[in-house]
């Protein structure tokens, strides 16, 4: 999952749902300082409030993503994905077209709950903004022991550059997946990958709901009452 979709279940709880973006934040951060779910178990039952918020957020994001990967719909699309990219990317075989096709679900799922309800963004954004960013951070600090710095400026920043509202134009997520392939050390996709998300887009949206379907049957993104 990624940031709307790991938040959207627990937008009544902000702190919680903007803290489910953590472990990904932390990424950009520091990649060897991880936000470990044994850890923040500890915090889960603090009696600072702000603190259980935090760690509340990365177990969320911990468990969500456990399910939501084994979904049979994620790993078919996945691999789909990756072949498809295979041949269209002739000599590009193993890690990077499964990891391209990861990521690019992730986007397109946040990018459907923009397209079909603006005011969740504006409920998410507004979230992150009124947020203590410094809070986030201490929080973080105090969950995995290690010294935690720039956490707080990439949460004000993730804030002002709203870059979630891209992934609807095809060539701005084509964008926002090499700038994800810059940080890992991947090389760039080409532009000629633009029409091509397109179909891909199509395909992801075709398995959404299995996708974003728990294992034990819950729904916790209301597919099945959709006005509520």
């Amino acid at each position: 999952m990624n940031f709307l979709c790991h938040a959207i279940p627990y937008l009544d709880q902000p702190l919680l749902a903007i803290s489910t973006g953590v472990p990904d934040w932390m990424s950009v951060v520091d990649r060897k300082v991880r936000a470990r779910g044994k850890y923040a178990a500890q915090h889960v039952d603090s009696d600072d409030p702000e603190l259980a918020a935090v760690a509340g957020g990365i177990l969320r994001h911990i468990a969500d993503d456990r399910w939501f990967h084994g979904t049979a719909a994620f790993v078919e699309t996945n691999l789909r994905l990756a072949v498809e990219l295979r041949d269209l990317l002739p000599g590009d075989t193993g890690f990077r077209p499964m990891f391209v096709g990861h990521i690019l679900i992730e986007m397109l799922l946040d990018s459907y709950w923009l397209r079909d309800d603006p005011s969740i963004g504006q409920r998410y954004y507004d979230a992150v903004s009124a947020a203590d960013a410094a809070v986030v951070q201490q929080s973080v600090v105090t969950i995995t022991g290690k010294q935690v710095t720039g956490l707080a400026s990439v949460i004000q920043r993730f804030a002002d550059i709203k870059f979630l509202y891209d992934y609807r134009d095809h060539t701005k997520l084509l964008m926002r997946i090499n700038q994800v392939m810059a940080r890992v050390g991947l090389s760039q996709l080409p532009d000629s990958l633009v029409e091509w998300l397109a179909s891909a887009d199509k395909l992801v949206e075709s398995r959404r709901v299995q996708m974003l379907t728990p294992p034990d049957g819950t729904d916790p993104f209301g597919f099945a009452n959709p006005a509520t």
